[in-house]
């Protein structure tokens, strides 16, 4: 069988491969739609009375939920809009175009593949094709992307640079209103942009797979552009609850850097992808990532003798090891780098 699902047409079962085991199956529960995340509007963050209030408003979305949604964030619906065509029509492309990008090389700055890098190894596989590539500096990387569909490289690239300045202003509210100094967050720790597009096919039946695993970021901060499909989920208070699909608005997603630099006061959410029975889902994901050798630690200035670093320093490299050689186990991960009480 062909690897790439978004190759697959008329499905009337799901391959053995893709089942997960019982216990990890979604099953056939409905799940809620969770109307309490936060909607965040970002119009007037520049105005000096509001700003505190929507600065108050992301802390405690990222205290509480670990994830929020963002109108107004600077990118135009039309942008949006059109980005999200172009990637659909880059999986509809045909298999001998897309073959040109396959790899499980996670060193290639533009890739497609199915399910996980782990393809061949993996005894279960995700219901999802993904496609990621690196986007800064830009031109540093465009070169590697496709030149079909007609003007992607145009499209997504000054798309990348739009959510990139959105990320950077989310992050620049975050230091604000932790107490950090400004731009905290500009330079190595921030350096590396991945875009990585998730493509799922209707699925037979979504009570015995996942698009993507429950997981949580081991990057700095993520954004998720979502279609009008439902599929992401967010693990609160013992349960997996719906996150609205808004085609107007971000998913904010902190990553387990956030947590550790704001010395526990921020967290990052478990979240998973379920799949559709009738309708493909595309989501375009936006990762910031420090770099490789750089020091990450507690930020100074939320630490005291009151208030001791949980964290020792480590590099990115090192925490990324450890991440991936526990299973992408958040916890176990951390556990890792905590200091001793």
């Amino acid at each position: 069988m062909e690897v790439l699902i978004s190759n697959w047409s008329n499905v009337q079962s799901i391959p053995q491969t893709f089942v997960f085991p019982p216990d990890r199956r979604p099953g056939k529960h409905t799940f809620t739609m969770c109307k309490e995340i936060p909607v965040i509007d970002l119009e007037k963050a520049h105005e000096g009375q509001t700003r505190p209030h929507i600065i108050e408003q992301i802390l405690k979305a990222s205290k509480e939920y670990g994830l929020f949604q963002v109108i107004n964030h600077g990118v135009s619906k039309n942008k949006m809009d059109e980005t999200m065509g172009i990637f659909k029509e880059f999986f509809a492309m045909p298999a001998e175009y897309k073959a040109k990008f396959y790899s499980n090389d996670p060193n290639k700055s533009c890739r497609l593949y199915t399910s996980t890098l782990n393809y061949d190894k993996e005894e279960v596989h995700y219901w999802r094709d993904n496609f990621t590539h690196r986007c800064y500096p830009l031109e540093d990387h465009i070169q590697f992307w496709p030149e079909s569909p007609a003007n992607y490289r145009e499209i997504v690239g000054t798309y990348s640079v739009e959510v990139r300045k959105f990320l950077l202003r989310i992050l620049d509210l975050i230091g604000e209103g932790l107490g950090l100094e400004p731009g905290y967050f500009d330079g190595e720790l921030s350096k590396i942009q991945l875009l990585s597009v998730n493509h799922h096919v209707p699925c037979p039946d979504p009570s015995l797979t996942l698009g993507m695993p429950e997981h949580c970021d081991p990057n700095l901060i993520s954004m998720l552009h979502q279609c009008d499909v439902f599929g992401l989920q967010a693990f609160k208070d013992g349960e997996w609850v719906g996150v609205e699909p808004r085609t107007d608005a971000f998913v904010v997603i902190p990553g387990l850097q956030l947590r550790v630099i704001s010395n526990e006061k921020l967290m990052s959410p478990i979240h998973r992808v379920v799949t559709h029975s009738e309708e493909p889902r595309t989501t375009i994901g936006t990762f910031l990532t420090p770099s490789s050798d750089f020091s990450i630690e507690p930020a100074r200035a939320l630490v005291s003798a009151c208030n001791p670093p949980v964290y020792r320093n480590y590099t990115y490299k090192e925490f990324f090891s450890t991440f991936t050689g526990r299973n992408c186990e958040a916890e176990a991960a951390l556990e890792c780098f905590k200091l001793s009480t």
